[in-house]
């Protein structure tokens, strides 16, 4: 029988690639969008199919995690066998802007999902895109057994979504899990996070575009880790025999520095000549280092980071290099495999 799951954020890094790891595995993925004036469907293009062939297992439906009585009658339409929460509002700094709007989405966003769940009455596995930004300030290596500390409203919103995840499994009986993920990136990244950011101005310079690069804190500390093997420990964690939280990170601590260094060297460019730091973009607070222990994950689920940093530097480089050889080329003219994993 096929397995039917739901993702919200489908449209995003972690829903696009998550609609992939469970297409390839046979499932029926139903993802939801919030309706808008314009497009943000680039991620999923390459995994459209016509919704009226009888052999179609990828669906979109319009909702909005603000809305539970929407959520509630697409519940009972789809039936569910698994439900991947990757919605709401994802970006630290946003978050000190819109500190309302990222409670509202990510905080109140995930019990309204609960919620509907039980109001639909339905039996199914619910995974909670939990954070790294949860742990804020405290000390380093961060585990499952480690206090939340949170220094931005973003990471308190999430430490919220994920008590109330604990509450619901504890207090009702429901298969709930969070993954406290630290940061996994990829070439589809959105261009206003920090590795992103990067990438895509140092394919600029490279090719004579841009001349500069404008950074905020370069000294903040880091795990980062590539996004498709992230997603593929979500799934995990809904196979599991018990629901259970865990962290996914690598365990490597780099710098932005680091990070921003590795990106120009591997362009063949001197850091140096090229990055400016501006004011604009420092956070009113900063957490301590992020450095995730992953090892409940490694023994429970057999799920270890082979991807590093210095990996993915690279791929995030060359992605951003190849995407300005395409760019303005319509979606039928680009190679096989775009956009770039």
């Amino acid at each position: 029988m096929t397995r039917r799951a739901l993702i919200t954020g489908i449209t995003g890094q972690d829903g696009s690639y998550l609609a992939e790891l469970l297409l390839a595995k046979g499932y029926e993925v139903h993802g939801l969008r919030r309706r808008a004036s314009t497009f943000n469907s680039a991620r999923v293009e390459h995994l459209y199919q016509d919704p009226h062939d009888p052999e179609t297992r990828l669906f979109f439906h319009y909702a909005d995690l603000t809305d539970e009585s929407r959520i509630v009658r697409l519940l009972r339409r789809i039936q569910p066998d698994e439900i991947y929460n990757l919605a709401g509002q994802s970006h630290v700094g946003v978050s000190f802007d819109e500190p309302e709007y990222t409670g509202d989405t990510v905080g109140l966003g995930a019990v309204r999902l609960m919620e509907a769940i039980r109001t639909a009455e339905l039996d199914c596995r619910y995974y909670q895109a939990s954070s790294s930004a949860m742990y804020g300030t405290a000390p380093a290596p961060q585990s499952e057994d480690t206090a939340f500390r949170p220094t931005s409203p973003y990471g308190a919103a999430k430490a919220y979504a994920h008590w109330q995840t604990g509450i619901y499994r504890q207090g009702y009986g429901m298969f709930a899990v969070s993954g406290i993920l630290f940061n996994h990136e990829s070439p589809r990244r959105g261009e206003t996070f920090v590795t992103r950011k990067v990438s895509r101005a140092v394919a600029r310079i490279q090719a004579g575009l841009a001349d500069y690069l404008y950074m905020g804190n370069l000294d903040a500390v880091r795990d980062w880790g590539y996004a498709p093997e992230y997603v593929e420990g979500m799934w995990r964690m809904l196979q599991a025999d018990q629901p259970r939280d865990y962290v996914l990170a690598t365990g490597q601590s780099y710098s932005v520095r680091d990070f921003v260094v590795a990106a120009f060297e591997h362009a063949g460019l001197d850091w140096e000549k090229h990055v400016r730091i501006d004011e604009r973009y420092l956070r009113p607070t900063e957490p301590s280092a992020l450095i995730g222990d992953a090892t409940r994950a490694e023994a429970e689920l057999g799920w270890k980071a082979q991807v590093h940093t210095d990996q993915l530097v690279q791929i995030m480089v060359d992605a951003d290099a190849a995407a300005l050889e395409h760019e303005g080329k319509p979606w039928v003219d680009r190679p096989r495999n775009w956009p770039p994993a």
